[in-house]
């Protein structure tokens, strides 16, 4: 028997099987873009406007927000353990829309975000935007939005039949558990020209103009698990985007793939995977934000202005939803910080491969049976990235909470202010609070973890704060 021999035809099997899979994938089947499609302004009683229009100020910053819709065929793929998948069946009708977001081409940094909303719940959330909006338009990204799953689709015709009664992302009810969603992700993204092209004949431009010099792709829990999804078995057949911000979710993501993957995780989302953490590498990085809850006090005022914004109602004072959950509602630790910092590493490393700076994971006491954080004696977790929010504190905030009524409470942390006595234990004067947080904000700075805006804010917050006093 000559084992050589016969390992080396193994993998030349392997190897053909592998090449036919990829020759009868081809390309991402081919889509149409229709659109701009007109829209009454937010909030108009037609309701023939866009669903989840953006809630920030557009007009100072002169971007220009539209919606489109994109219809094609899509392919159902396998999904093998950690391996690239193959086409299981193909020819499946879809239509769903887009939402671009996009600056004058003068202002265009080159770099389109294209981020897989979220569906949790059953509305369409472009949290990316709610979190980072403000950076990316002060920083002259394109930001593209796409609606891939049919539980966003259906609120979006219940909401306006007339506007969006034609979309549907299951082939009619044939096809299940929004298989299709991941060749209309790839659609999207390759849509998008990138510098040097130029739309092929009777194509739709939905970029005006703009070329990408990068595209990356985004999406925050149900959707990071999208996308960690789609980076595990589907991209790789036919490579459309640079790198991925996934955060919020997601397991175990594939770095032995060309493009760079950047993961950020509240202390929320750690709950379950700090048992068994992905190392850093070449293509790969994790970022762990002390303190900070899945969904936060930022998160809960911008989708109270969304709601608000589509409800014709004013958007300048709102305020988290209340809920009925064990402990305080919402962390105050401001994951956007880190995660706007984070998309400027990403950009550098795609960039030039200039990698980002490798941060602590949170501290663990105890992996199993469950597990269970280290914290300081007022309760507030040890390790991660330690915003001065967190590292000064001046309450409790951790990404911990249950409750028997509302079945979100664990997502949305908790905050418990410290009595008094507290605060004058820990800051005698107002001097040692704000040197403290001074000196954690020029640590957080020089390390990366935020921008120098975010560093200003931080500062003058402190300053406006009746500690010490």
């Amino acid at each position: 028997m000559n084992i050589p021999n016969r390992s080396k035809r193994v993998s030349l099997l392997s190897l053909i099987a592998a090449l036919q899979a990829t020759a009868s994938f081809a390309a991402v089947p081919p889509a149409m873009i229709e659109g701009p499609i007109a829209a009454e302004a937010p909030g108009h009683p037609s309701r023939n406007g866009i669903y989840s229009a953006s809630a920030l100020d557009l007009d100072v910053y002169d971007y220009i927000e539209e919606e489109f819709f994109i219809s094609g065929s899509g392919n159902t793929y396998s999904q093998p353990d950690m391996a690239t998948g193959a086409i299981e069946s193909g020819g499946h009708p879809y239509k769903t829309r887009l939402v671009v977001r996009r600056p004058s081409e003068d202002d265009f940094n080159g770099i389109v975000i294209v981020e897989w909303i979220n569906v949790t719940g059953g509305p369409d959330k472009d949290i990316d935007w709610w979190q980072s909006g403000e950076h990316f338009m002060r920083n002259g990204y394109a930001y593209v939005v796409v609606s891939a799953q049919q539980m966003g689709i259906d609120t979006m015709i219940d909401w306006s039949p007339e506007r969006y009664g034609q979309l549907d992302m299951t082939a009619s009810g044939r096809v299940e558990n929004d298989a299709l969603s991941y060749d209309v992700f790839s659609a999207v993204g390759r849509a998008i020209n990138r510098l040097g092209e130029e739309s092929p004949a009777g194509a739709t431009d939905f970029l005006d103009g703009l070329r990408a010099e990068q595209i990356i792709a985004t999406g925050h829990s149900q959707s990071a698990s999208r996308l960690a999804t789609y980076a595990n078995h589907i991209h790789l057949l036919e490579p459309v985007y640079d790198g991925f911000m996934v955060h919020g979710g997601g397991g175990l993501i594939r770095d032995d793939q060309p493009v760079k993957i950047f993961k950020l995780m509240a202390e929320t989302d750690m709950r379950r995977r700090a048992a068994s953490p992905q190392p850093d590498s070449d293509n790969f990085r994790q970022w762990e934000v002390a303190g900070s809850s899945h969904v936060d006090v930022p998160f809960e005022i911008e989708y109270a202005k969304a709601r608000n914004l589509m409800a014709g109602l004013p958007v300048d004072d709102v305020a988290p939803r209340d809920t009925e959950c064990a402990l305080p509602p919402y962390s105050t630790v401001p994951f956007r910080d880190v995660l706007s910092a984070a998309y400027d590493h990403l950009v550098n490393w795609i960039r030039d491969d200039t990698p980002p700076p490798i941060a602590a994971r949170l501290q663990v006491a105890r992996a199993l049976p469950e597990v269970e954080f280290a914290r300081d004696t007022y309760g507030n977790v040890l390790g991660g990235i330690q915003l001065a929010e967190h590292a000064v504190a001046t309450a409790k905030n951790t990404g911990m909470n249950s409750g028997t009524t509302n079945r979100f409470c664990f997502l949305y942390g908790s905050h418990e202010p410290f009595t008094a006595e507290q605060l004058r234990s820990l800051y005698p004067s107002r001097e040692s609070y704000l040197e403290a947080v001074r000196r954690v904000v020029e640590q957080n700075l020089a390390a990366g973890y935020i921008l120098p805006y975010a560093a200003e804010r931080t500062l003058e917050k402190a300053k406006s704060r009746e500690i010490g006093l």
